[in-house]
């Protein structure tokens, strides 16, 4: 039974500080978010770069190499 009473307890502790986290600050505004990285990409999501490495690839005849 403590152990439950003890679980319950901090289950409120927990959402009271990302509450916290979440809430206005002195002034009333929020805190802005920070921004997130973008997205990384590489050369396989450029379609240019895969039509290149395609013409490289194949011989004059037109079959894959």
């Amino acid at each position: 039974m403590p152990l439950l009473v003890l679980l319950v307890v901090m289950v409120v502790v927990v959402v009271l500080v990302v509450r916290g986290a979440q809430a206005p600050d002195a002034e009333g505004a929020r805190r802005p978010r920070t921004p997130r990285p973008a997205r990384a990409t590489g050369p396989d999501d450029d379609p240019d770069f895969l039509r290149e490495l395609a013409r490289r690839v194949r011989r004059d005849d037109g079959t894959p190499g």
